[in-house]
């Protein structure tokens, strides 16, 4: 457009103003892209957290494997068939086969990369924060309420299950309020405080304190009617009516969580025996109730890049959905089961240049000792009786074998290389934090040598490995029950509160 002319000859501003608003009609659909896409992701995302028709969810399982996205689900499926089949076929954990899955994204108010804090407190709240931050604001001076506190407040019992403490960030992000996720004390008493029936799992990190000089949470507990077990027996004696309970598993692992299921004993506890009791014990209620339940340990072996212990907890992870479904079965009309990760972790895959096209998932099952029971049970007494110039790999070798199914003699000049080097590392205590960047890189603050024999375990049956962190990409969800269909979908995970509140017809 030149001037003001117009061929009509019809002067004025009549005569531009069609043309300038084409002309604002493109430059606005050009540089305002964003705006638009944005516009379109939040009417969809107004579809997907649409109010639910119908009747009222009474009994709500959310499920949330800590570090879990499509990555640690295939993989375990691709084990589980290598485990049963030489075909190439896929043999489906039980919660991937649910009716409805979606996308969900994970990102913070911070970053593309959040932590479980902020991760925990989206989907409990539908609010973003800043990692470590606990159902707080970014500015941590508001506090949000979650969807277990509005169950409650509705009539509905709940219960918090975790194989990780349960001062630990996720299943803390049902009932505690907290600045940082590090105030452990804080949360352990806010857990009592918050009169919730039914917690289980792994045990508290800081029960009496930072300093060892604060009341003793579990005597807290004691006080406030809470019936405190620690032993098989005793839980397995739990009825209806025992009011409520907190359980702590009798076997503590590293930082206080349940074993890894690698690791667990034939008289242990399983998150499926925690999940079970719950239901037997919380199921006696008018008005249902709500029960989170925490693979936490898929994230802290995908942090140490450990896969055969991973892969194994979500094996462990599936059989606690298990529980739920077979409750499901017998409630049909009542029952919701939602099943998500809070992020990913390790930047784990399927697929490894050295394997290239090829895997060879059944190398995975030779694996009996996760990388923390190795650590305490065959490498830290040998480091602790050991002086370092008596100290030879060839020493451990035997263990090594027994521990990951790893001979020394079958791997590669430059496997072994890496393997001796490692071992002289961890001789030489060189895990101290913080890591110089060479020596994160190559073993993300672990203990050297174990996190070696690791991955060379992964990467000759095919898994690589990104990060010793989280990462950014989506994960997925799955539903089965009333209100299902609320969803599928790609949404946010902020979206999963609006849909769980839908579900259970709760007024926000």
């Amino acid at each position: 457009m030149r001037g003001t002319s117009n061929p009509t000859g019809k002067g004025g501003r009549n005569s531009i103003f069609p043309r300038f608003c084409m002309t604002l009609t493109i430059l606005l659909l050009m540089a305002g892209t964003p705006l638009f896409a944005k516009a379109a992701a939040d009417k969809g995302s107004e579809r997907n957290t649409a109010t639910a028709q119908g009747g009222q969810a009474k009994y709500v399982f959310l499920f949330i494997g800590d570090g879990m996205a499509m990555s640690q689900i295939s993989s375990t499926e691709v084990y589980a068939t290598a485990r049963s089949s030489k075909d190439i076929n896929i043999t489906r954990l039980g919660f991937t086969r649910f009716p409805v899955s979606g996308l969900t994204t994970t990102y913070d108010a911070g970053t593309f990369i959040t932590d479980s804090a902020s991760a925990i407190t989206a989907i409990a709240t539908g609010n973003k924060t800043l990692s470590g931050v606990l159902n707080m604001d970014p500015g941590k001076t508001k506090s949000f309420k979650t969807i277990a506190e509005y169950a409650h407040e509705a009539g509905m019992k709940v219960g918090v299950v975790s194989s990780v403490t349960l001062d630990h960030a996720t299943p803390a992000g049902f009932f505690a309020k907290a600045p940082s996720r590090s105030n452990y004390y804080d949360i352990a008493v806010q857990m009592v405080n918050s009169g919730f029936e039914y917690f289980a799992g792994g045990g508290l990190l800081q029960p009496t304190g930072k300093n060892k000089d604060q009341n003793d949470v579990l005597q807290m507990a004691r006080d406030s009617g809470y019936t405190y077990v620690n032993s098989a027996a005793a839980f397995k004696a739990l009825k209806p009516g025992a009011g409520k309970v907190l359980a702590i598993n009798a076997t503590l692992q590293d930082s206080g969580s349940m074993p890894y299921e690698l690791d667990r004993g034939a008289g242990d506890l399983s998150l499926a025996d925690y999940t079970r009791k719950g239901i037997e014990l919380l199921q006696d209620n008018p008005q249902g109730f709500f029960m989170s339940v925490e693979g936490g340990k898929i994230d802290w072996a995908c942090h140490a890049n450990d896969a055969g212990a991973a892969i194994h907890d979500v094996i462990a992870f599936d059989n606690a959905v298990k529980a739920a479904v077979e409750f499901a079965q017998a409630h049909p009309e009542d029952t919701l089961i939602i099943v998500t990760g809070d992020h990913e972790t390790g930047g784990m895959t399927i697929g490894f240049a050295g394997t290239q096209y090829d895997t060879f998932f059944d190398r995975v099952a030779l694996q009996k000792k996760s990388f923390i029971a190795f650590n305490s049970e065959v490498l830290g007494p040998y480091k602790k009786n050991t002086p370092r110039e008596r100290a030879k790999l060839a020493d451990l070798l035997p263990a090594i074998k027994d521990a990951f199914g790893l001979d020394y003699n079958a791997l590669s000049k430059f496997q072994q290389e890496q393997l001796d080097f490692a071992f002289q590392r961890s001789m030489g205590n060189e895990i101290e934090r913080p890591v110089a960047e060479d020596q994160y890189l190559l073993y993300g603050g672990y203990e050297p040598l174990t996190v070696k024999i690791t991955q060379i375990m992964n990467q000759t049956a095919g898994i690589g490995w990104t990060s010793y962190a989280h990462t950014g990409v989506p994960v997925s969800t799955f539903a089965l029950g009333v209100h299902q269909e609320l969803f599928s979908g790609y949404y946010d995970n902020t979206d999963i509160f609006k849909k769980m509140a839908s579900a259970m017809n709760i007024n926000l």
